[in-house]
């Protein structure tokens, strides 16, 4: 397979990925519209480019990570007009089935393969490789890219031909959502019961509630450590589309249509940092200040 990819959109979590393919000796060609991005790619082992199209230049692999379905919709209208029909195009933004549908039907017609791939995890998560990342598409495409998808995943997960992976995205993102409300009032609750902030946070990492998200966010929250790996305001968005799929896919989300309006109702502030200020949030509302910074 020729060494030669593409990396378009070098977002918070873009660039780390893209970054990985690099040291694992992937020739990477990336663009961002964000200079800063740019630089930042540089120092990275990515020759940045000053355009899309120039950024795809003998490639046959193609990533994405877009900020919108705007964005994807048209950067896939775009390329379809500028790959030749062997390009893999490997899309890893979280968006909904219905706009990566219509993404899929302009590559379609160009004969390039689309393959769905968003991922699960974290900014540190990338870093080391060690996200979860949903693929679907044509099989034979999946099997194709599947070593660059390794540089940056520890498990890549085939799920079928067309939209299985936007929806497997939309439906762990709903549970992380709610796992980040269950603890906001779990940690008021406990607090006012006279537990202190650090006791219950021992508890919870040695309690049957304790998944992997929970126990990752343990130490961040001992700290009191709210510094972005995926800020309220993407989950916002991410809540939007799976209330909307949902929705058109006939099913009731009473839990997602909750989430998305406690993040909608977080100032711009609280919106800015990691996701799970929605614990400081509920403690507002609960009226508690922070904890004592010792048991």
């Amino acid at each position: 397979m020729a060494r030669r990819i593409a990396w378009i959109g070098l977002g918070l979590i873009g660039l780390p990925m893209a970054a990985r393919l690099a040291s694992a000796g992937w020739q990477v060609g990336g663009f961002d519209i964000n200079a800063e991005r740019l630089r930042l790619a540089s120092t990275n082992g990515i020759s940045v480019a000053a355009s899309a199209s120039e950024a795809v230049e003998g490639a046959k692999i193609v990533f994405t990570s877009l900020p919108t379905e705007t964005a994807l919709v048209e950067l896939s209208r775009s390329l379809a007009a500028a790959l030749p029909a062997d390009t893999i195009l490997v899309e890893t933004s979280t968006v909904g089935p219905v706009a990566s549908a219509k993404a899929a039907d302009a590559l379609r017609a160009r004969g390039i393969a689309y393959l769905r791939a968003p991922i699960s995890g974290s900014v540190n998560l990338a870093e080391t490789g060690a996200l979860t990342t949903f693929v679907s598409g044509p099989k034979a495409s999946f099997l194709a890219a599947k070593e660059a998808l390794a540089a940056y995943s520890r498990a890549q997960i085939w799920l079928g031909e067309a939209e299985e992976a936007r929806y497997a995205k939309l439906a762990v993102n709903l549970m992380v959502a709610v796992t980040a409300g269950m603890m906001g009032e779990t940690l008021a609750l406990a607090r006012k019961g006279g537990i202190s902030w650090q006791a219950i946070l021992d508890l919870l990492g040695e309690s049957v509630v304790a998944s992997p998200l929970v126990k990752y966010k343990l130490e961040p929250l001992r700290r009191r450590d709210f510094t972005p790996t995926a800020t309220g305001a993407l989950l916002t968005k991410d809540l939007d589309l799976i209330v909307e799929a949902a929705r058109q896919a006939g099913v009731p989300a009473p839990l997602a249509s909750h989430m998305l309006s406690v993040y909608r109702s977080m100032d711009s502030a609280l919106s800015a940092e990691d996701f799970f200020s929605v614990v400081k949030l509920t403690e507002r509302a609960a009226g508690l200040g922070e904890p004592p910074s010792k048991p």
